[in-house]
């Protein structure tokens, strides 16, 4: 009996470990749990988790004796310059934002927000916080972004959000930021994509893409001639399985069919190839003519707007980080094609994370890859040229000249490549061809930035010679490689369309008037079997990337969504458009499914925006009438031919017009329209007081009505609550 009780007891126990690990080792979905986070955080506001030791930004002390110690002996900074750079370093960071999207909506755009925007706030006078006095607030156009798109503000976001004058400003930037026609973002966060010279047949990688706004850039750079799909591609790419959707987010925004989103580790990113177009039955080595390496730092120059490193600050963040920002860089140059170009970039002042890590690629890789000199590049930009010579230190601040120096304790910590050059060999690396940005030099964050040239092939790179892609399995010697396992979801395979006689598309083709060019097989859904929800347009060279190496990299997501199952009884074809992929498919569209709408029918049909209500055919002009009189039901596109060309999804109902896209998208064509677009633009400080008053009147009358509901009561009924009371 005890031998049967022990053995049951152990096997409980076990029950309950293999239980503890199977919960440990699976799969947690991170957005649910943030959500029950939150949920019980709101219904405990004043309990929090255990371990957790944060602070409110506004009751964060903004010293720390040893990053002063630390800077001030690295000389990152002027003697002369010092008292302002930590004085900069110590107050909120200026709002600033850029103008996207085509040429054309982004100059029509520019010119909404001179006129209208800027024009308000130029001579307005507001109290910001940290300052005593009441600053005026002027808009400053950053000389350095092409075409003049950049902007920044002396304010910081919550200055625009607590300010009642700015609430319009508030909002545009709010709206046209879902939209996609504006993108905020720091200041010096723009700078390595412009110094990257992205042109449309560029293949560009981004190896640590999260969250995405430089990700943005890319796009726009490599979109940068309107009505013509690029032949180069954007890979972002990120090694944090969760960061991966904010990319997807960030991308949707754009409506780009050339983007593919990977999660991979980029210190050890795979090798990928393509086909070769001198030979299309072989494949050949996929080697990208732009790289964007923003490693992973210690972010020091986000001060501003991350106090909480004030906290927890120390040299040892730095010096933990020079080994896999070497990795990330040197893995960057190796996927980089001859002639191609890299920048290597990071948030941080530290020339442990900065000049360390770019002496010490350019001293393995000699005379393959050179710094190139940006001043050129950026013009009005004011910065630091890069540092010639710093001092390692250990995490108790001793700062050391030689290796020899390091006591054998931290010897894994101070390592020998983080020493600088010798002062007779330093002039051959030209480190001072780097830029290192401070926050007083034009009121902006820190950040660091040097461009990489590969002139030659790598010491131990070889010359590959194409495979055929029909090479079997036999003919490989070596077995494979254990594959890193990466975390995440189970991410829906990618099923291109097999060509016209796929089974919906001879529909889609007949309805839409596709033109005969168009390539189906760019089309993709997310499933194998079952009916096709939505369909997805991805460009031919995305098409190539994703179907050779879906086994060799795990791909988040890529395309964009051009058609949607829409099972209507009046429509002949079971899908209707997306203005997502709308610029995408339209070149290809003929005029079958196209109505050349006026302006004010165009206006008329986004401000009747309640699909429930939309409005009759009999409300638009003659002009617009009569062009859809013949039309069959279902979805259809509606362009304004005029300045700025616009061009949305609407549907033709039996009776009906409608335009089908999204409130932030109905606002964005409703302000490049001049049209009127207040319902939306609502002023939530007067909102606030009239729900205060609201509230106040309810509370008021409810307590009036529980005074009468009182002398109303039974006498009778008093004494029995006496009495049970006395009870």
């Amino acid at each position: 009996m005890c031998l049967n009780y022990f053995i049951q007891k152990r096997l409980v126990s076990l029950g309950e470990y293999l239980k503890r690990m199977g919960r440990k080792n699976r799969n947690v979905n991170k957005f649910a749990q943030r959500k029950r986070e939150r949920k019980e955080q709101a219904s405990n506001p004043n309990e929090k988790p255990e371990g957790d030791t944060r602070r409110p930004y506004e009751d964060i002390v903004r010293e720390n004796a040893t990053f002063e110690e630390y800077y001030k002996k690295q000389k990152v900074c002027p003697e002369d310059e010092w008292e302002e750079f930590m004085k900069s370093i110590k107050s909120n960071l200026p709002t600033a934002f850029r103008i996207t999207g085509s040429k054309s909506e982004a100059d029509a755009l520019l010119n909404i927000v001179k006129s209208e925007y800027f024009s308000e706030i130029l001579n307005t006078k507001l109290k910001v916080e940290g300052k005593e006095d009441e600053e005026e607030i002027k808009p400053i156009n950053l000389p350095w972004y092409p075409g003049g798109l950049a902007w920044q503000l002396r304010l910081s976001r919550m200055d625009i959000r607590r300010s009642e004058p700015l609430y319009r400003l508030h909002n545009f930037l709010v709206a046209e930021t879902a939209a996609g026609g504006v993108s905020r973002q720091e200041a010096v966060s723009m700078i390595p994509p412009v110094v990257l010279q992205v042109e449309p047949h560029h293949k560009v990688l981004d190896m640590c893409a999260a969250p995405g706004s430089k990700t943005a850039q890319l796009i726009e750079f490599l979109h940068a001639e309107e009505d013509k799909t690029p032949t180069g591609f954007v890979m972002a790419n990120d090694v944090d399985n969760s960061r991966c959707y904010m990319l997807v987010h960030q991308a949707k925004r754009l409506n780009s069919s050339c983007i593919v989103i990977t999660n991979h580790d980029s210190a050890v990113m795979p090798s990928l190839v393509i086909t070769d177009e001198q030979n299309p039955e072989s494949t050949k080595p996929l080697k990208f003519d732009r790289i964007l390496c923003d490693v992973p730092c210690s972010g020091d120059g986000t001060l501003r707007k991350n106090p909480d490193i004030w906290l927890k600050w120390s040299t040892g963040n730095g010096n933990n980080l020079h080994g896999v920002q070497y990795r990330i860089l040197r893995r960057g140059c190796e996927l980089l094609a001859v002639g191609g170009r890299l920048v290597y970039s990071t948030c941080s002042f530290n020339p442990i994370e900065n000049e360390a890590v770019v002496h010490r690629l350019l001293q393995e890789f000699g005379d393959s890859v050179h710094l190139v000199d940006v001043a050129n590049m950026l013009p009005g930009l004011k910065y630091q040229k890069g540092m010639t010579h710093w001092r390692p230190a250990s995490k108790d601040m001793v700062f050391y000249d030689k290796f020899e120096d390091v006591p054998e304790n931290w010897r894994t910590v101070v390592r020998p490549q983080m020493f600088p050059p010798k002062p007779e060999d330093a002039e051959k690396y030209h480190l001072d061809k780097c830029i290192r940005i401070l926050p007083h030099h034009q009121d902006t964050g820190g950040f660091f930035v040097a461009v990489f040239e590969k002139t030659a092939p790598l010491p131990w790179e070889k010359e590959s010679k194409p495979k055929p892609q029909n090479e079997t399995e036999n003919e490989k010697k070596e077995p494979p490689k254990k594959r890193r396992r990466m975390g995440g979801y189970r991410e829906d395979p990618f099923v291109f369309f097999s060509g016209d006689t796929e089974d919906v598309f001879p529909s889609i083709k007949e309805f839409y008037d596709l033109d005969d060019s168009f390539d189906s097989t760019c089309l993709l859904t997310r499933c194998h079997v079952g009916k096709k929800k939505n369909i997805y347009l991805v460009s031919p060279i995305v098409k190539d990337v994703v179907q050779k190496n879906e086994a060799n990299i795990k791909i988040i997501n890529t395309g964009v969504k051009t058609f949607v199952r829409c099972d209507n009884k009046n429509m002949t074809c079971p899908f209707r458009l997306s203005q997502e992929g709308l610029q995408s498919i339209s070149p290809y569209l003929g005029p079958k499914r196209r109505v050349n709408i006026l302006k004010e029918d165009l206006v008329l049909v986004l401000q009747n925006d309640n699909p429930s209500n939309p409005p009759d055919l009999s409300l638009f002009s003659e002009h617009t009438q009569n062009l859809v009189k013949d039309f069959a039901s279902g979805s259809c596109v509606l362009q304004h031919p005029g300045s700025p060309r616009l061009v949305l999804v609407g549907w033709r109902g039996v009776r009906s017009l409608r335009a089908y896209t999204a409130s932030s998208d109905t606002v964005h064509l409703l302000r490049l329209l001049g049209a009127d677009y207040s319902k939306y633009d609502i002023n939530k400080f007067k909102k606030e007081t009239e729900e205060d008053n609201e509230k106040s009147t309810t509370e008021m009358a409810s307590q009036s009505t529980n005074e009468n509901d009182l002398n109303d009561v039974d006498i009778s009924e008093d004494k029995n609550i006496v009495n049970e009371n006395n009870t």
